[in-house]
């Protein structure tokens, strides 16, 4: 893992830097990381906040700093996997483009996709301009470069959603046999009309509607990322610990309704 990101490391710095250390004017095809959303950062530090945690947003370093802190001081607590999805939520998407702008996740100002080249297209790309360069070539068009760039931004999304969507239809083909059948699970989503539990055994996923819970009338809460029982209380939140009940599985839809087990 540490050769790989070194070698994607040292090939973009190769081609972006001379000798001195100054920047060229070589077009290269980069995997970039833009700094999480300042909206996200703001909503996750107040958040965290009631649970007694602090985060620092002065900066880009503050930020970086504030978040390896919170990861770490979450670890064996009820709120750690509440908080660790909520934080994997304020992070952009890592996309290709032509510019340089760093790569936030690993700290990287210079940054490639460059060491798969057999199975994945912006690696081979990195591999012919490497090849250009050292063999004297100028610097092809970056908007044809960015073009391409882009495409493959598009069709690695592409990629992950099918990766989804089979996964998620062989879930719920195996949860059809399992119908009745009661699991531990864990509130991985909550929305205004009801909250998604995942069975960490199996990494399936159902949704369990407000209109279902009739012990109460239940109001949703986006702050906090839980509903509440308007009458008693009661609070469903983000990350929470729940045993459910598989009532239905919907092949064609590729979805699962849970339902409670008080």
């Amino acid at each position: 893992e540490e050769f790989m990101l070194l070698a994607n490391k040292k090939v973009s710095e190769f081609i972006s830097l001379n000798k001195k250390g100054d920047v060229t004017q070589n077009t290269f095809i980069y995997r970039v990381h833009d700094d999480p959303d300042p909206a996200k950062l703001e909503s996750l530090r107040d958040f965290v906040s009631t649970f007694g945690y602090k985060m620092d947003l002065a900066n880009s370093k503050k930020v970086a700093e504030s978040l390896n802190r919170l990861l770490h001081d979450v670890k064996g607590k009820g709120e750690e996997n509440m908080i660790e999805t909520l934080a994997m939520r304020s992070m952009s998407k890592a996309v290709y483009s032509t510019e340089p702008i760093g790569h936030y996740g690993l700290g990287f100002d210079y940054y490639t996709h460059f060491t798969s080249p057999i199975r994945r297209y912006p690696d081979l790309i990195a591999h012919r301009l490497l090849q250009h360069y050292l063999d004297g070539g100028k610097s092809p068009n970056k908007a044809d470069l960015e073009e391409k760039a882009k495409h493959c931004s598009s069709m690695e999304r592409l990629a992950a959603d099918a990766e989804r969507d089979s996964i998620k239809f062989m879930q719920v083909k195996f949860m059809e046999k399992h119908l009745g059948e009661t699991f531990n699970g864990v509130i991985s989503g909550v929305a205004e009309f009801g909250f998604w539990v995942e069975i960490p055994e199996n990494g399936a996923e159902g949704l369990i509607k407000l209109r279902d819970l009739v012990d109460d009338s239940y109001m949703f809460d986006a702050k906090t990322h839980a509903v509440y029982g308007m009458k008693h209380g009661k609070k469903y939140q983000l990350g929470d610990q729940v045993q459910i009940k598989v009532v239905k599985a919907n092949l064609i839809q590729k979805q699962l309704d849970f339902k409670i087990v008080d």
